[in-house]
């Protein structure tokens, strides 16, 4: 009764949006041009792009599912265009050629605005940059700062495109999972053991509704674990924790880890521990630090760790696939000062790290000032040598690209 429900105001909702536009003399396509504007008008780029859009459409209860869906679409085209023509190019036109470019099959809002671009829209995208006149520089005037192993064009090609969603299957759960999954039909691909790759946008919160299962956990990310080097009673201390996801790794690998979680904000470690409560993580201790500066306090114990993660704070580059606004406001004032406060966090904390100890440096960035750089400048100014680890591109299969290196303490 419930769900006929659902589809009857569903149905309200979509026939009263189109009553409008019969009113309006507007066909649906230029409609939603028209509020990807709105969108685009009221957006500045401190939000993330989904949570504005999720109250623009609470704002607007007559849009209908498919609606939202095509706005919401719209948006993401126009800023994975990045820095091309960002402030000379009209409005529609961007949006047009943002579609034109993500799209791989024909469809109306082309039809109707663009039928010379419908025609082609099946063309390979390096194709289509072409004949729009467009550059990967164009998109992505940072090439200069890439870390020295990244493919460069790979990586701004991958911008056109939505990453897909991973989970890593916990506690021996896969042939569950996998049995899970193929009773409802999903789509899925396993590029490692305990890596399941889904199409982006599955509910799999419906499908798996036992979390503890699983862990939502991008590819690249599940990586970073193979440094972590840890043995059962070690003291481990993730220091900026964020909402746990490195931390439940860790405790996957080597669950007698006595485990100690930090972070700036109270905020984020209330979520943290929701979600430990989830994973069913427990006997572990949390502080909130501001480890930007020096600290100290008396209840932050123990003193001295065997192994430290230090997942800094960073632009976030390798990520900007899945949040394309970000690229679109990003500025190269903005790498200074996360050079500075990775320095200034990994500084102090390594006098926490035992002598032999192991600290696992991570960004989710694509920078050399961030990642290869860093890790010449903590070997020249700390007492900690690089020992495995690098890039980890994960362009190919549809996933983030991140910044991993294990160092250990000497001297």
């Amino acid at each position: 009764m419930h769900f006929t429900f659902c589809i009857f105001g569903e149905m309200l909702a979509q026939r009263a949006f189109h009553h409008f536009l019969k009113q309006s003399d507007m066909t649906r396509w230029e409609s939603y041009i028209v509020s990807a504007r709105k969108v685009l008008e009221g957006y500045d780029g401190k939000l993330p792009l989904h949570h504005f859009l999720k109250d623009f459409f609470k704002a607007r209860p007559q849009m209908g599912s498919r609606d939202r869906r095509w706005i919401t679409q719209l948006v993401y085209h126009y800023f994975r265009l990045g820095h091309w023509r960002k402030d000379s190019l009209p409005v529609e036109e961007r949006l047009l050629a943002g579609t034109f470019l993500c799209e791989q099959t024909p469809n109306e809002i082309l039809a109707l605005q663009k039928p010379e671009w419908n025609e082609k829209v099946t063309l390979p995208l390096p194709e289509k940059m072409k004949l729009l006149g467009i550059t990967e520089a164009a998109i992505f005037p940072f090439m200069g700062y890439l870390s020295a192993a990244l493919d460069g064009k790979a990586f701004v090609n991958s911008f056109f495109s939505q990453p897909r969603l991973f989970i890593r299957v916990r506690r021996q759960q896969q042939t569950a999972v996998e049995k899970r999954l193929q009773e409802k039909d999903i789509d899925f691909e396993t590029p490692a053991p305990g890596c399941i790759s889904l199409p982006n946008g599955t509910k799999i919160e419906t499908i798996l509704p036992e979390k503890s299962w699983y862990v939502v956990q991008d590819a690249s990310s599940q990586q970073t674990g193979n440094l972590f080097q840890a043995r059962a009673g070690e003291a481990w201390w993730d220091a900026c924790a964020a909402s746990g996801g490195k931390s439940i790794l860790l405790r996957d690998k080597c669950p007698e880890v006595n485990l100690t979680v930090s972070d700036i904000r109270k905020s984020i470690l209330d979520n943290l521990q929701h979600r430990f409560a989830d994973a069913r993580i427990d006997g572990y201790k949390g502080y909130v630090i501001d480890l930007s500066n020096p600290f100290s306090s008396p209840d932050f114990k123990p003193l001295m760790f065997d192994g430290i993660i230090v997942d800094a704070p960073c632009t976030g580059a390798g990520t900007w696939a899945r949040s394309p606004e970000n690229l679109f406001y990003f500025s190269e004032s903005q790498l200074r000062r996360f050079e500075m406060l990775q320095r200034n966090i990994t500084t102090n904390v390594v006098p926490y790290l035992k002598k032999g100890g192991q600290l696992v440096y991570i960004t989710c960035s694509v920078f050399a000032s961030e990642n290869e750089s860093m890790v010449q400048w903590l070997e020249a100014n700390t007492s900690l040598r690089a020992q495995e680890g690098g890039l980890i591109q994960g362009m190919g299969q549809g996933a983030d690209s991140m910044f991993a290196v294990r160092f250990v303490k000497e001297g």
